[in-house]
């Protein structure tokens, strides 16, 4: 490819985009231009990275044996409904109307589809198993859009989903999982795999692939002892019993204290001996939390415990309905449902509301008020201790890149996808979802590949391996050369960028630079000595090769990069 005559332009000032140096970089190097919130433009540079990308996802899931096919975007409304995912999406699901009145929705998502398909072959064991996966847009109303291609509303999933009988999901969810780590691998991203919930997709396990940045929307809570890695909505962490003795339960004045902070200013006591109270609305009933004073309640744990679907604070009428004291209020005598994180158990002399105005306990224990229900409900934090060897945990932000999910019986059970078995009766096909956010990988790539000038790309999805920048472009002899370097790279497999425009060479190398290429072999003022200059783009110095070595030297750099 040639600059001069192609579509091809970069920023010179740094876009106010957003928070991430992924989405202001692929907007500074002509990559991507985004049309509306959480909608942009791939442009052709930006388009042949997300290609490559692609390609390697193909290749690694030919390779384990899934099939490839297309499905529709727009599908009808009631292909979600058996399953109940048109509730469970509420607002995140793009709706319209044809013009006969007949519902339509923007796949937010794929299960249901590919299982309606699935019911064109299966009938018997024999029949199974079997992987299918597409390259599709998805599209989810998100409430805030952001860093770039990584939260948007519009986007390109590899989602893929096997059939099997119960006995051979383990060895298909092995396949894909395996495939992905490949990927990921190739592609060179820092990247840990987390337990999850399964959230709105069902099912019975579901993993992440993480890649480790610092404006990742996940939190990741880890153990580089033992290797223990967890989304925070499903960590846990190990308990210490408190072996003080116990004390008897005090009431004490505390005028006009009403947080953590100047309770325990006030009586001079550790934030982590108080247990505060959390009023909240849960599914329309007034549930109160206690948690240890210095924890923060996780939502998403709260709604596994309960089996709930709306979580937010109480309102002063709710409230009401109850003898609790806001400020003040505690476990002894209250007279709402009451659940206490797991912690909480462990604790002993611990300082609670006395739901009373002014007041609080001192030496509160277990024995003093009665619960309704106990669980993890809080969010870890740095130097917990880690739930399987017991070494401090650390947290870590990620962007969720991938996920698998062992969806069992969940959606063929909705649409009656059954088989007969060796004994000719009927079971439900045992299903398995796997998903990767092309877009997603790309922003991740790029927060973990970059420094002051620019991107740097991997070798393996660069949208040219070399860029040819020929300074010089009315000197015909060094432009003769740099096309016919280009032609004789290119007969090597090697996609070739030549920068024949008409600037200066500190654009050339200023662009060349921003937009990530791996190789830069430079015709210059060298030439007449047959030399040029070649820099990579990941390394500081740059060196001399003889017109003649050009091609045996790009080949070995290349091949030692994509080692």
């Amino acid at each position: 490819m040639r600059l001069k005559n192609s579509f091809f332009y970069t920023l010179r000032e740094d876009p106010s985009l957003d928070a991430s140096k992924s989405g202001s970089l692929l907007v500074k190097a002509g990559m991507i231009e985004k049309t509306a919130s959480g909608i942009y433009v791939y442009t052709p540079m930006g388009y042949k990275v997300l290609e490559n990308v692609k390609r390697v996802i193909r290749e690694e899931m030919n390779n384990a044996g899934a099939e490839e096919l297309l499905m529709p975007s727009l599908l009808p409304l009631e292909v979600y409904e058996p399953s109940g995912r048109t509730e469970a999406f509420g607002p995140d699901m793009f709706k319209l109307t044809d013009r006969a009145g007949r519902k339509y929705a923007l796949g937010p998502t794929h299960e249901e589809m590919f299982t309606i398909l699935a019911k064109e072959k299966v009938r018997s064991y024999k029949d199974l198993p079997f992987t299918l996966y597409q390259f599709g847009d998805k599209f989810r109303d998100e409430a805030r859009p952001r860093y770039g291609v990584i939260r948007v509303r519009e986007f390109i999933m590899k989602d893929a989903y096997s059939f099997d009988t119960k006995d051979t999901l383990d060895e298909s969810y092995t396949k894909m999982f395996n495939a992905y780590k490949r990927a990921f691998d190739r592609l060179g991203i820092n990247y840990r795999i987390v337990r999850s919930s399964n959230g709105a997709m069902g099912g019975d396990l579901s993993e992440e692939f993480q890649a480790i940045t610092d404006i990742g929307e996940d939190t990741l809570v880890l153990c580089d002892e033992c290797g223990y890695a967890a989304n925070i909505e499903v960590s846990k962490r190990k308990y210490i019993e408190d072996t003080k003795e116990e004390k008897e339960l005090t009431l004490v004045s505390t005028p006009n204290k009403k947080t953590i902070e100047e309770v325990t200013e006030f009586l001079n006591v550790d934030i982590k001996n108080t247990v505060k109270a959390l009023l909240m609305k849960v599914d329309n009933e007034l549930v109160t939390f206690f948690i240890r004073g210095d924890r923060n309640l996780n939502e998403d744990k709260v709604k596994e415990l309960l089996n709930a679907k709306e979580v937010e604070f109480a309102n002063d009428e709710l409230i009401a309905t109850s003898n609790a004291c806001p400020g003040f209020t505690g476990p002894v005598n209250l007279n709402t449902k009451i659940v206490i994180d797991e912690e909480v158990k462990y604790m002993k002399n611990f300082v609670t509301g006395a739901n009373k105005k002014d007041y609080h306990y001192i030496n509160t224990n277990l024995k003093d008020f009665k619960y309704d229900l106990s669980g993890d409900i809080t969010d870890p934090i740095e130097g917990d201790l880690c739930p399987t060897c017991g070494k401090p945990l650390m947290l870590k932000k990620g962007i969720e890149i991938g996920n698998t999910f062992k969806l069992g019986t969940h959606y063929t059970e909705s649409f009656d996808l059954k088989y007969l078995n060796k004994d000719n009766k009927e079971e439900l096909v045992t299903m398995g979802c796997y998903g990767i956010g092309i877009g997603r990988v790309l922003g991740a790539i790029v927060e973990q590949n970059n420094d002051d000038k620019g991107i740097i790309f991997p070798m393996c999805i660069a949208p040219f391996k070399v860029a040819i920048a020929l300074l010089n472009t009315k000197d015909e002899e060094q432009t003769n050369f740099a096309y016919d370097l280009e032609s004789k790279l290119t007969k090597l497999g090697i996609d070739v960028l030549v920068d024949d425009r008409d600037e200066r060479p500190g654009v050339k190398f200023n662009d060349l630079e921003l937009i990530g290429i791996p190789i830069r072999i430079t015709i210059g003022r060298d030439f007449i000595n047959n030399e040029v200059e070649i820099k990579l783009r990941d390394e500081s110095e740059s060196f001399k090769v003889n017109i003649n070595d050009i091609e045996s030297n790009i080949k070995e750099i290349i091949n030692n990069k994509l080692k």
